[in-house]
C-alpha cells in the first residue's frame, strides 16, 4: 500500500468479476456508474444490480427468483414511469448499442434478498461485491438522533452479511446529501473516524468533471431525468452540481425547493469501506436477518430504536 494505491484499489485490481449493487434503492446504482465504466475500461467483468423502488411485479420480464427481475431495454414499460433501471438499460442500448441488464430487487425482507445475491454470485462467478450508497446514511450505526432513510441500506447490509463467498466493500458517494433527510454531517465524520480506527476505511477516489466516466454519468442522468416525469434524482443531481463547482444552497431540481441544501466539494468523492467492519459496527442489522417482507424491516428498526439509548448527538460541525 502506498499513497497511490489505497487498499480499495488493490482489492479491485485483484478482482476479475465484480457485482456493483445499489444499496438504498432508486438511483443508487447510478452512483456506481463512474466506477462501472472505469472497471470496464480495465477489462473487468461487471454486473449491475439495484434495490428497486419500482413496482416490478406490474411488469412482465425475466424473473430469476420470486423477488429479482432482469431488467433490460426490452422490458415492457412506458416512458414517464419511475423506473431508473429500465432507462439505464435503454441508454446502453440506444447510445452504445449494448445489451446491459440491471438485476433489480423487489423491496423485500432480508431472507429473499440473500437468495438474490446468492443467485447472482453463483451465476456470474462473482469474486467481489461493491455495495453502492448514494449518500452516507449506510454509515450510521443505529443510535444516532436521525438516520435518514435507513431501511433499504440496512436491508442490503444485512443480506450481504450472510454471503461469505466473496470479497465485499461499501462505497459512499454524495457526502452531505443526506443532510436533506436530517442526517448529521458531524456524525457522518464521526462514523468515518471510528471506521478508520477499526481498520475499516479503505481510501477515497475523486470524480472530476473532465473524466470521461464522469461525463458519461452526467449524460446518463440527463437522459433519464428527461425521460422520467418528476423523477430527477436529488442525490445524483446534487453530486453533479458539486462536480460542476457549485457550493452551498444550490438547487438543480425543483424537488428540493423550499429546503436548504449543502452542495459541497466532498460530494463527488467515493469513500470506500471494508464491508465486514462496517457491518460489525452496526447495531441493528443482525436483528433483521429473519425478515421476509419489507414492512417487517420498518417495524423492526422502529422497535429497536425505541429501546435504544441514543447517545450519539450531532456536534459543532454545520448540520
Amino acid at each position: 500500500m502506498t499513497i497511490f494505491t489505497p487498499p480499495f484499489v488493490s482489492k479491485l485490481n485483484d478482482s476479475k468479476k465484480i457485482l456493483l449493487a445499489g444499496a438504498g434503492g432508486g438511483f443508487d446504482i447510478f452512483c456506481g456508474l463512474p466506477l462501472y465504466f472505469s472497471l470496464i475500461n480495465q477489462g473487468k467483468e461487471v454486473v449491475l444490480a439495484n434495490l428497486s423502488f419500482t413496482s416490478l411485479e406490474d411488469f412482465k420480464g425475466s424473473w430469476l427468483t420470486k423477488t429479482m427481475m432482469e431488467v433490460t431495454a426490452d422490458t415492457l414499460a412506458f416512458e414517464g414511469l419511475y423506473f431508473p433501471e429500465w432507462y439505464l438499460s435503454k441508454w446502453f442500448k440506444e447510445v452504445q448499442n449494448k445489451d446491459v441488464s440491471v438485476f433489480s430487487f423487489v423491496r423485500s425482507g432480508v431472507v429473499p434478498l440473500i437468495e438474490n445475491y446468492q443467485r447472482l454470485i453463483k451465476q456470474f462467478d462473482i469474486d467481489t461485491v461493491v455495495l453502492i450508497d448514494g449518500g452516507t446514511d449506510s454509515l450510521m450505526r443505529g443510535d444516532e438522533d436521525r438516520l435518514g432513510t435507513p431501511k433499504e441500506d440496512y436491508l442490503s447490509l444485512a443480506a450481504l452479511q450472510a454471503i461469505p463467498e466473496c470479497q465485499k466493500m461499501v462505497t459512499c458517494l454524495g457526502f452531505g446529501v443526506d443532510h436533506y433527510h436530517g442526517v448529521s454531517n458531524d456524525l457522518t465524520f464521526k462514523a468515518i473516524a471510528e471506521l478508520t480506527e477499526m481498520g475499516g476505511y479503505l481510501g477515497c477516489a475523486s470524480m472530476l468533471k473532465e473524466m470521461p466516466e464522469v461525463q458519461t454519468y452526467r449524460d446518463i442522468c440527463d437522459y433519464t431525468f428527461d425521460k422520467m416525469n418528476f423523477g430527477t434524482s436529488i442525490v445524483s443531481s446534487s453530486i453533479l452540481s458539486a462536480v460542476a463547482g457549485h457550493y452551498g444552497n444550490h438547487h438543480a431540481t425543483e424537488r428540493t425547493q423550499g429546503s436548504r441544501l449543502w452542495i459541497n466539494p466532498l460530494m463527488p468523492i467515493y469513500w470506500f469501506f471494508d464491508f465486514e467492519i462496517l457491518a460489525q459496527r452496526n447495531l441493528i442489522i443482525n436483528q433483521l436477518m429473519m425478515t421476509e417482507f419489507h414492512d417487517q424491516i420498518i417495524r423492526e428498526i422502529m422497535r429497536i430504536r425505541a429501546m435504544m439509548n441514543r447517545t450519539q448527538n450531532r456536534g459543532a460541525i454545520p448540520n
